[in-house]
């Protein structure tokens, strides 16, 4: 069997990667080139050669500087349902990673029925679609069209762009960065060699950062701290909060204090599982079987039916996923009567007021 190369080892240069010293030589060699253009991109836009885009709209990003998720997603859906709440009508716009943009703007859902499944429309944006009600979801490799179709069709007054950071495309009223605090160690370089999609400098363009997974204790990144107070960056802190456990066709939902003593089984295709797996621990679950599937996996009959017959085997009391796994296994209807999906959502620590009232004040003074 071929030996897979342990990026996350590399990533966190821990001192003791010398068994991959072809591989950080050959990862240090793409990392320049790659540093190299992602600096001359941005240094474009910095100095107006390439233009950004003006919706008639206030716009909102949520991004990253590094892969893997750090809780864009729900993020999003927070983001969405406040604004709805305080009379705004929200749109979410995303390139739709993973999916097939079969056109330049795709109707994920018009805020009340789900147009495009997830093979389509990608994980993220199928999921954003399932739990937002109201709120239109929209795809497209160019997300000036997607934004400008969420206008003219829906009538929105304010856009979410999801996953942007590194869309500059798009002028954007508000650039919300989010860093996960349990991830912050390791080197600071850019793909391959880093974790980092573009240089940690960039940071200074966010007009807030927010460190999710707070409540655990957090890593320490002198560059990133150094940035955040050099550039005057408002900062907030946010949790993972499990909700509760949703049927896997929606027929039925419990709180997850439901989870408590009761023996479970559960698998996911997600970027950060063990952030699942600690999910379900800390609500008193005991976890007797934990399969780990590539991010965006796509199931296959075959995978499904090994998990059932372990769920059988272990006379379990729950089969549990996550919903990003569940929206990629609606061509399963079966199987999705059997299991139940874990739903995250995010918290802002230690009160939402003070970012709700960043996010209102910055909109307000947007209006255009």
């Amino acid at each position: 069997m071929r030996k897979m190369i342990n990026w996350q080892r590399i990533w966190d240069d821990d001192g003791n990667t010398s068994c991959y010293s072809p591989v950080r030589i050959i990862a240090s060699i793409l990392s320049f080139f790659y540093l190299f253009i992602i600096n001359f991109r941005n240094r474009l836009y910095d100095y107006k050669i390439l233009k950004e885009a003006t919706l008639p709209c206030p716009v909102i990003s949520v991004g990253n500087i590094t892969v893997g998720g750090t809780g864009k997603t729900p993020c999003v859906i927070m983001l969405a349902q406040m604004l709805q709440e305080n009379g705004f009508k929200p749109a979410v716009i995303s390139r739709g990673y993973g999916g097939r943009n079969i056109n330049p703007a795709n109707i994920v859902s018009d805020g009340h029925k789900i147009l495009l499944d997830s093979e389509i429309s990608g994980d993220e944006p199928s999921l954003i679609a399932h739990v937002l009600k109201g709120i239109p979801v929209i795809t497209g490799t160019k997300r000036i069209v997607a934004g400008q179709a969420a206008i003219d069709q829906f009538g929105v007054n304010v856009l979410i762009c999801d996953d942007a950071m590194q869309h500059r495309q798009i002028f954007r009223d508000i650039n919300l960065v989010l860093l996960d605090s349990q991830n912050l160690k390791g080197s600071n370089h850019v793909l391959p060699l880093g974790r980092l999609r573009e240089p940690l400098k960039e940071i200074s363009r966010a007009s807030a950062v927010l460190f999710t997974r707070a409540n655990e204790a957090q890593q320490t990144n002198n560059k990133i701290e150094e940035m955040i107070r050099t550039e005057n960056i408002t900062v907030f802190r946010s949790i993972h909060k499990p909700k509760n456990i949703i049927r896997g066709d929606y027929g039925a939902q419990e709180p997850i204090s439901i989870l408590a003593g009761k023996k479970v089984c559960a698998f996911c295709g997600i970027a950060n599982p063990d952030s699942f797996k600690k999910a379900l621990l800390a609500a008193g679950a005991r976890v007797l079987s934990f399969d780990i599937f590539p991010d965006h996996h796509r199931y296959s009959k075959s995978e499904l039916g090994k998990i059932e017959a372990r769920f059988i085997d272990c006379r379990a009391d729950f089969l549990i996923s996550t919903q990003k796994d569940g929206v990629r296994l609606q061509n399963f209807p079966e199987f999705l009567k059997i299991i139940d999906m874990l739903s995250i959502g995010l918290e802002i620590i230690p009160s939402f007021e003070p970012f709700k009232k960043f996010i209102l004040a910055r909109l307000a003074a947007a209006k255009k």
